[in-house]
């Protein structure tokens, strides 16, 4: 008999860690197979939330946030190149690339959840961005991803020129923060258990087995 596991996968769509974490859950759960019946849902979280429209130089962004050079900043880069062709997503990012802001692709994200569509959107998004070079705050580029995953691209439009969303957007990001989130990805199990950050597929097959022993005593 399978277990329901409930999955929040909190993070955000310029996060590398986010797609290597994902892989790896994804991974885990191809491997536990009837073991567990799992629902995954994508909560937003913005890495930089006051980034301004015209975005930022990665190499300068990530010397002023984190003090890196930009030969540790590039190092840093090879390495979760190398990670992502492991597991089959091509991270083409390059000391030229940007750190946009998220919001309103989280806010799509939020719609995509309601109509089904939420994971494969979660993907497209990671998938332009990172591979393709995309800039995820533009409501043109963001329409036409939300289209080639099966979401109505006028819709799509209608959404991003409002406010639509965003306040839920916001009550979600609050809420996660106020759970102690402070980086991503978090992936939290059946509201109780969380594991944090770009693990492979058996650190979380380890812990849903363990999650699962749990529910049965």
């Amino acid at each position: 008999m399978s277990t329901p596991l409930k999955i929040d996968f909190v993070s955000d769509v310029s996060c590398p860690w986010c797609i290597i974490g994902l892989r790896g859950l994804t991974e885990a759960l191809d491997q536990l197979g009837t073991e567990v019946q799992a629902e995954i849902h994508f909560q937003p979280f913005e890495l930089n939330p006051d980034m301004p429209a015209i975005g930022q130089n990665i190499v300068e962004h990530i010397t002023e946030k984190y003090g890196s050079t930009p030969e540790q900043s590039q190092a840093n880069r090879e390495r979760i190149r190398d990670m992502g062709a492991a597991l089959g997503f091509a991270f083409r990012t390059d000391g030229q690339s940007r750190i946009y802001n998220t919001f309103d692709a989280h806010r799509l994200l939020h719609w995509a959840g309601l109509e089904g569509l939420q994971y494969n959107l979660k993907e497209a998004l990671f998938k332009a961005y990172f591979t393709d070079g995309q800039d995820p705050s533009d409501h043109a580029t963001l329409a036409i991803i939300a289209e080639s995953v099966g979401l109505d691209l006028k819709r799509a439009a209608e959404i991003l020129a409002s406010d639509e969303y965003a306040a839920e957007v916001r009550e979600q990001e609050q809420l996660w923060v106020s759970r102690g989130v402070t980086s991503v990805p978090t992936i939290v199990f059946n509201d109780q258990y969380a594991v944090s950050g770009g693990q492979p597929a058996e650190a979380f097959v380890g812990a849903i087995r363990q999650i699962i022993e749990d529910a049965k005593n």
